[in-house]
């Protein structure tokens, strides 16, 4: 995730916050699956075919936010492909995306999740009729990251990065962030919980985060970063 800054932070593990994550969480975690650092990884239990694994996400809606009229757009190729891809290959977005390259970089990325089994969902921000974020929309708790935290059936993850220069550093981030985990819980009952893994050099996108009512509950030895897991609960939304 990438909201634009390649400094480092130090972050430890606090004890109330992985208390709090470890209750009512012992309960059977689907196998993990697709992931742009670890390749496919079959899950335990594969979902039924035609499975919808994350509400639709195309019907979501748009939602209205302090900045404007936002809306998830699922990707397409023919028609986002190059935008996509321009925005791959800022410096900014490539030193967290590792994803720079000619468009057949971002096109393989963005294909492995469109003709998968619906468990990760690229799209477009969209603010006020202007695209201008990138966003992945998955299932953590049929990813790989569901080895390295206790996850809970139905976690959805968030990956994201705000593509135009223009917009950075006017506090988006945050706004935005607060605004589409709120359409997770709101479109997904199932979830309880919303997470990210930034990585830990993102200090503005770990701030982001934070404002948006996420908490940091650890410090996550992924095989391509160490990341900052972060969580919102549903049971705190309306108080963070």
């Amino acid at each position: 995730m990438s909201l634009d800054s390649e400094d480092t932070l130090e972050l430890r593990l606090p004890d109330e916050p992985i208390a709090l994550l470890e209750t009512e969480e012992k309960k059977p975690v689907a196998g993990p699956g697709r992931d742009r650092a670890e390749g496919t990884a079959p899950p335990a239990t594969d979902p039924p075919a035609g499975d919808d694994l994350l509400d639709q996400v195309a019907d979501w809606g748009p939602t209205t936010t302090s900045a404007g009229a936002f809306h998830l757009v699922p990707v397409r190729i023919d028609r986002d492909l190059s935008l996509v891809s321009r925005w791959m290959n800022d410096p900014a977005v490539a030193d967290f995306w590792e994803l720079a390259g000619p468009q057949s970089v971002t096109e393989d990325h963005l294909l492995a999740q469109l003709v998968g089994d619906g468990r990760s969902v690229p799209c477009l921000g969209v603010l006020e009729g202007t695209p201008m974020s990138y966003w992945e929309i998955y299932r953590a708790d049929l990813d790989p990251l569901a080895r390295h935290y206790p996850a809970r059936p139905h976690d959805t993850g968030i990956h994201l990065f705000i593509g135009g220069i223009a917009d950075r550093g006017r506090g988006l981030g945050g706004t935005l962030l607060r605004a589409v985990a709120d359409l997770v819980l709101d479109k997904r009952s199932a979830c309880t919980r919303v997470v990210a893994e930034p990585d830990l050099r993102n200090i503005p996108s770990i701030a982001a985060f934070l404002s948006a009512g996420f908490g940091f509950v650890a410090e996550v030895d992924l095989p391509t970063k160490q990341a900052a897991l972060m969580v919102r609960d549903r049971h705190l939304r309306h108080r963070l």
